[in-house]
């Protein structure tokens, strides 16, 4: 062979172990990155070539799917599809998804590792590929109750119910919200949808889940913890104890008597009167005798601090460290710069009901294959014991003197005793804003179980601000979840 030709010859070899390389780089190293690709449409068309499994209620599916022209067959679809969206998310072939149907995408399409082996039978025999299902936690009845008052408030706000003995997730309602089914596909109307709820152009936020993203002040109803605190800590060991609590009181450090919300019992009240009626002094003095110290380490233990993941990611609740006394007594009655999602105060209910002990708190109860077979199961999972079994049966017998004579009668249930606390944060500028409307709640049966624990709140910029209040906005919203829970068990 002549020089010239071995040198092609030389070259053409070259060339073909590159591509060689190449495609072996291409299939062996790059092939997941390729594979999951945004940008690799047939990716897109096999995840929409088949119907989505199914999220699951009380036994029943909220969603469902329709077929579609073009590349894309399928796209989901959601019954009470704006009830639901803070529980499962979205799903659309345009905008990705969110929430359960993000965490469990590979469930609900079928790609599962998980259901590698049954994805080979099928392959083998012909069958098409199917979608697991989630099974959620959530309660029907509750959820409706939930999101039904929210909506008649007509503002904003959010509601969460846990049942205390498990941590299982009964509702979890957000208002105002969307119907995700509106954006699901990729035609116009689904563009125009999608725009029409981003905050850019809608101020009210409706995809924003404020059960769990939203931090708000709790107002008085982070009373509560401070009373766990103060009993914890050995301040005071019974309910019915006078306090040390003058009256007017100045905040340390300061020439500014911590003002009550009127002429209130406060001077040297119990702890079950000035939760009764909500003496700012009383629980502001509390905190700052205890100082920040104790303070934060108690509100750590009910969650306070860091994000929670049940299992869609909820924003961290605030309460500081390196505060001066003054701003320590502020925040021991949810004012300064402390802020909780619905779900935390849910949480501090829930452990309050629960004797002393807080479950960690979840939404999905199991994750199905498509035959129904249970491929993963959630169990009860102990969080904290933010308190004792004796001061939290202190602490119950304090809310139920607030739902009974107190500031939460809106919240009485015939045959059940409840506990509450109620709140009115506030909010804006020197409180130039409407205020924040809080309840807390729990329900016990007669054999002194709690099925339910509920935390709601409504931010109403049109209301009469002398009108706002838990006790008359919030508490009969968590009366209604808590009644739909009892009745759904009857």
């Amino acid at each position: 062979m002549n020089k010239p030709l071995r040198r092609i010859a030389l070259f053409c070899g070259l060339l073909v172990l590159t591509l060689l390389l190449r495609d072996n780089w291409l299939q062996y190293v790059k092939a997941d990155e390729l594979k999951t690709d945004d940008a690799n449409r047939r990716v897109l068309i096999e995840r929409y070539a088949s119907p989505r499994g199914d999220i699951i209620v009380d036994g029943k599916a909220i969603t469902g799917h329709a077929t579609t022209d073009g590349d894309f067959k399928y796209k989901r679809t959601y019954k009470d599809g704006a009830m639901w969206a803070p529980v499962t998310g979205f799903v659309s072939q345009a905008y990705g998804a969110t929430q359960l149907e993000s965490i469990d995408d590979g469930i609900l399409t079928g790609n599962d590792d998980r259901l590698f082996f049954r994805n080979t039978l099928d392959m083998l025999t012909g069958k098409k590929k199917e979608g697991g299902n989630v099974v959620t936690t959530l309660n029907a009845a509750a959820q409706k109750a939930a999101y039904d008052g929210l909506k008649a408030q007509g503002g904003k706000g959010a509601a969460v119910a846990i049942e205390p003995s498990t941590g299982k997730i009964l509702a979890m309602a957000s208002y105002p919200s969307y119907d995700p089914s509106s954006f699901a596909g990729g035609s116009d109307a689904d563009a125009k949808a999608w725009k029409s709820l981003l905050k850019e152009n809608n101020e009210d936020d409706p995809t924003l889940n404020r059960a769990l993203r939203e931090v708000y002040p709790p107002g008085s109803t982070f009373k509560v913890l401070t009373a766990a605190a103060a009993l914890e800590n050995g301040l005071y060991d019974s309910a019915d104890e006078k306090t040390d609590s003058p009256l007017p009181w100045t905040m340390p450090g300061t020439t500014q008597d911590l003002p009550n919300e009127g002429d209130l019992p406060c001077e040297n009240a119990t702890l079950r009167e000035a939760l009764r009626v909500s003496c700012n002094t009383v629980f502001g003095k509390i905190g700052a005798d205890l100082g920040n110290e104790k303070m934060l380490e108690e509100a750590k233990k009910f969650g306070f601090t860091e994000e929670q993941f049940v299992p869609v990611r909820s924003s961290a609740s605030v309460f500081s460290d390196n505060m001066e006394p003054s701003q320590v007594a502020l925040s021991s009655i949810g004012q300064f710069n402390t802020a909780a999602t619905p779900l935390q105060m849910a949480m501090v209910t829930s452990a309050i009901a629960n004797n002393g002990t807080l479950m960690q708190p979840y939404m999905v109860d199991e994750l199905q294959a498509p035959n129904l077979d249970t491929i993963e199961k959630t169990e009860p999972e102990e969080m904290s014991k933010p308190l004792s079994a004796d001061n939290a049966q202190i602490l119950q017998s304090m809310m139920e003197t607030v739902v009974k004579d107190g500031t939460g009668t809106n919240a009485q249930l015939d045959g059940v005793t409840v506990g509450g606390k109620t709140g009115t944060a506030q909010h804006g500028v020197d409180n130039s804003e409407n205020p924040y409307a809080w309840f807390i709640s729990y329900a016990k049966q007669s054999d002194g179980s709690s099925p339910v624990a509920v935390a709601v709140v409504v931010e109403d910029e049109n209301a009469n601000r002398d009108d706002i209040s838990g006790g008359g906005l919030a508490a009969p919203i968590a009366k209604n979840v808590m009644k739909a829970v009892i009745d759904s068990k009857k």
